[in-house]
C-alpha cells in the first residue's frame, strides 16, 4: 500500500485541506475556536463509527460536547462518564443532555443474543461475548444491558424484530439513570453554578434514514416546561 493510500496518511490530507477550506471560508474560525467552548448539549453516545455526532446534527466545532462509549450507557459508578456530565453542566453550562442509541447497533445485538440463549444463568456473571470470560471487560461493561434485554420479553421474538426493541428500551434506561446522577439532581434541585436550566432527553440514530427519533422521555426541572420544539425543521 502507498503511503498515499494509507489510511492514516488520508486523515492527516484531508485535516489539512479541511482546516484550508475552513479559514478561506471563515478567516477567524480557528482563532475564536481557541478563546474557548460554550457548548449547548452534551452528546452521550454509541462508540460506532456510523454515528458521528456534528455531521449528523449539522452542528460545528463547539457546539456539542462529547462523550461515546460502547452501547450509549450512562452507569452511576463509571467516573469517567461522570466526570464528563459535570463538567458539562456545571463548568460549560450545557442545557441539554441527550442520550443517543442507534439502529443496528453491535453492543445491543450482542445482549440480545446472549438473552435469547436457552442457557442465559442471571444467578451467576454473563459472558454476552462468548468467547471472553465473563470478567472481561467488554462482558462486564455489557452485562447491564444483557440483563435488562432478558427482562422485555424477547426470547422468542425474530432478531430483526427484536433489536430496535432494545435500543430503544436502552436509551429509556439510560436516561433514567441519568436523571438520578448528582450533577442532574443538584441542577434540578439546587441550581448550576451558571444558572441554565438542564434538560435531559432519549433520541435513536436511524442508521438506514439518517433520521433521528426523539422518543419522547425527556425531563428537566420539577414544575418548568421545556420551549416546545417547532414542528418544521429548523433553518440551518
Amino acid at each position: 500500500m502507498s503511503r498515499n493510500g494509507h489510511p492514516i496518511q488520508r486523515m492527516l490530507t484531508a485535516n489539512a485541506q479541511w482546516a484550508e477550506d475552513v479559514l478561506q471560508a471563515e478567516p477567524s474560525f480557528f482563532e475564536e475556536s481557541a478563546k474557548g467552548q460554550s457548548p449547548h448539549t452534551l452528546w452521550i453516545g454509541c462508540a460506532d463509527s456510523r454515528v458521528p455526532d456534528s455531521i449528523i446534527t449539522g452542528s460545528k466545532p463547539g457546539e456539542i460536547f462529547v462523550h461515546r462509549n460502547i452501547a450509549n450507557q450512562l452507569k452511576l459508578d463509571d467516573y469517567n462518564a461522570l466526570a464528563v456530565l459535570r463538567y458539562a453542566v456545571d463548568y460549560l453550562g450545557v442545557e441539554h443532555v441527550v442520550i443517543v442509541g442507534h439502529t443496528e447497533c453491535g453492543g445491543a445485538a450482542a445482549c440480545l443474543g446472549a438473552a435469547q440463549n436457552p442457557s442465559l444463568d442471571l444467578n451467576h456473571a454473563i459472558a454476552t461475548v462468548p468467547s471472553l470470560p465473563a470478567d472481561a471487560s467488554l462482558n462486564r461493561w455489557l452485562e447491564p444491558l444483557t440483563r435488562l434485554t432478558a427482562s422485555l420479553g424477547l426470547s422468542s421474538t425474530p432478531h430483526q424484530e427484536a433489536l430496535p426493541v432494545v435500543v430503544e428500551e436502552n436509551v429509556k434506561m439510560q436516561v433514567a439513570e441519568l436523571a438520578k446522577t448528582v450533577t442532574i439532581t443538584d441542577a434540578w434541585t439546587k441550581g448550576t453554578r451558571k444558572g441554565q436550566k438542564v434538560w435531559i432527553h432519549g433520541w435513536v440514530y436511524d442508521i438506514a434514514t439518517g433520521k433521528l427519533k426523539d422518543l419522547g422521555v425527556s425531563q428537566g426541572p420539577p414544575g418548568d416546561k421545556e420551549e416546545p420544539l417547532s414542528e418544521e425543521p429548523a433553518e440551518m
